[in-house]
């Protein structure tokens, strides 16, 4: 074991620098803890001195020097978990997680008992998003030695991870109880206690927090948020006003007040607020961030259309907030408010191009797929030097099967961008459906080429091959790397299961194919990859099933598939 430390310590390459790790609580040892060597405070004396001369090197912040000093003291005390710890700490500083962890998983397995080997062991499990295990480490540290904060934070932090709100509440009444005059105790169990529904508790418990830490406007904005659930909207009045009274610049109170103003009819108080707001949006791009955090990325699009009307009063031309408008109409559904205010975006605007988009789309949803094509050529015009307007319009040529418009507007793109991947493979999809099999493979080999980690060319390719009956090692590869960076897309599953029935390996086609069916259950393609399976398996019974499945889903091209189901039933007539 000691020399597998050493190995893994002095071969480990430097990564990116990774600070999550370090917590001041997590160095302090508590009375009666372990010395920093096994052999307690008559250390060996060649590990004491590669100790210092480790120590030395951190304070110059040469960290794999000062690994290569720890490692050369671990050997001379391999019992040492303080070392161990150390050697952890950095390694786990440097984004080298796994030799970090398998080395605290030793550690604590030599060492059981030891609270600072628990913790960084729960904490490195935690990066690996190993949450039970993380959880073990946790509350055994935690029944080691309950007076250690930072364990109910990792401990509790880690149960709300998992949706265990049961024990989260445990943890943090817990803590309430070592450490009541410590304001985040009280806080976090309000925020469990309005989970639970328990409004009345939960405002104690962050009233009590705002007794110990008056700053915490975190708290009053819990307190809010109870008022609102309750209905008790004036009650939530004066806690925005304090606030304000203290920060005049919050966006959040300013923006939550004129809101409430709006849920109360008072239009004036409303508009002194929101209005005021929208100027600000003007040159405070933090305004339009809010939005997008609070309201529209939450699928709040009644609110954030009442915010942004109100808004807009103050800033009728603002291209900003026209742009959110649009999206929250689109969110519920009013296309055509959603276009006319997408289209108030003007050049200039930072989100001009996302808008323009987000229009021609608008307007294909609506059965416009003309006005659509005509939109973004007369975009065109106006901004040549924009590619992304070139993809978006070939993609429409091609959903429209008009593939000599969509090549050569594809190609106009692609020579102001000659290197432009999203444009190359749109270009290899056009020449697949014009049946160019080859031009097809060349362009996704150069999107591959340009960037060898993009999932979607390494699957078309692959699949190309499969489909083609040819070079069916190398799709294998092709797909099988796509699938590292996409492990869970079914389409590259399905992918994949093809390769292995074109091999005749029916069995791995059976299971990556089904597996691709749990992730994408209505594909007609995949649907029918599942029963050429059981068809070339001899189970017709199977094999009808998915293919009248697949027929169903079908929207064109049913003949071939219709002719299979007419075969089958044919050879298995259904009784």
């Amino acid at each position: 074991m000691k020399r597998k430390i050493a190995i893994i310590l002095l071969t480990t390459g430097t990564l990116m620098a990774c600070s999550s790790l370090r917590y001041s609580g997590e160095r302090d040892r508590s009375p009666g803890s372990r010395a920093p060597f096994a052999s307690g405070a008559a250390w060996p004396d060649n590990a004491y001195f590669f100790y210092l001369a480790a120590q030395r090197e951190i304070n110059k912040n040469n960290s794999d020097q000062a690994l290569s000093w720890l490692a050369k003291a671990l050997l001379q005390d391999p019992r040492s978990t303080y070392l161990k710890i150390e050697i952890s700490r950095i390694l786990a500083d440097q984004g080298k997680t796994l030799p970090a962890l398998e080395l605290m998983r030793s550690a604590t397995a030599d060492d059981p008992e030891n609270v600072e080997a628990l913790i960084l062991l729960g904490r490195l499990e935690q990066e690996q998003l190993n949450r039970k295990k993380a959880i073990a480490a946790f509350e055994k540290a935690l029944h080691l030695d309950p007076g250690r904060v930072n364990v109910y934070l990792f401990l509790g932090n880690s149960y709300m991870e998992e949706k265990d709100a049961e024990n989260a509440e445990r943890v943090y009444t817990q803590m309430v109880q070592y450490f009541p005059q410590y304001y985040l105790s009280h806080f976090l169990l309000g925020r469990i206690q309005v989970q639970k529904g328990r409004f009345e508790a939960a405002k104690k418990a962050f009233l009590r927090a705002l007794e110990l830490e008056p700053g915490l406007d975190e708290a009053r904005y819990a307190i809010i948020e109870i008022y609102q659930k309750q209905g008790k909207l004036q009650k939530a009045i004066p806690l925005y006003e304090e606030i304000l009274k203290k920060d005049p610049e919050s966006i959040r109170s300013a923006i939550g007040l004129g809101y409430l103003y709006h849920r109360l009819g008072n239009a004036q108080a409303s508009k002194k607020y929101l209005s005021r707001m929208g100027k600000r949006s003007l040159k405070d791009p933090d305004v339009i961030r809010h939005l997008f955090n609070f309201f529209l990325d939450k699928k709040r699009f009644d609110a954030a259309i009442a915010i942004l009307e109100g808004m807009l009063k103050g800033a009728p031309e603002a291209s900003d907030l026209h742009y959110l408008m649009g999206i929250a109409q689109d969110g519920k559904e009013n296309k055509a408010r959603a276009l006319f205010h997408m289209k108030k975006v003007l050049p200039g605007s930072r989100f001009y191009t996302n808008a323009v988009i987000h229009t021609a789309f608008l307007l294909k949803e609506t059965g416009k797929d003309r006005e659509a094509v005509d939109f973004l050529k007369s975009i065109i015009r106006q901004s040549p030097e924009t590619v992304e307007f070139y993809l978006y319009l070939g993609s429409f040529y091609e959903e429209m099967e008009q593939f000599d418009k969509a090549e050569k507007i594809l190609n106009q793109g692609l020579a102001k961008d000659p290197e432009n991947t999203k444009i190359l493979f749109r270009l290899g999809v056009v020449y697949d459906k014009s049946n160019r099999k080859n031009d097809s493979i060349r362009s996704m080999k150069e999107v591959i080429r340009l960037d060898p980690k993009n999932a979607n060319a390494l699957n078309y390719l692959g699949y190309t091959y499969a489909e083609l009956g040819k070079h069916l090692d190398e799709a294998e590869r092709l797909i099988k790397e796509a699938l590292k960076y996409k492990p869970n897309d079914g389409y590259i599953t399905d992918s994949l299961g093809w390769v292995y029935f074109k091999k005749g390996r029916l069995q791995e086609a059976l299971q990556w194919i089904r597996k691709a069916v749990t992730r994408v259950p209505e594909d007609p393609i995949i649907l029918e990859h599942l029963g050429d399976i059981y068809a070339r398996m001899k189970d017709n019974e199977k094999a009808l099933h998915y293919y009248q499945k697949s027929l169903k889903l079908r929207k064109k091209d049913k003949s071939k598939l219709e002719k299979k189901i007419h075969r089958l039933m044919q050879a298995s007539p259904l009784k």
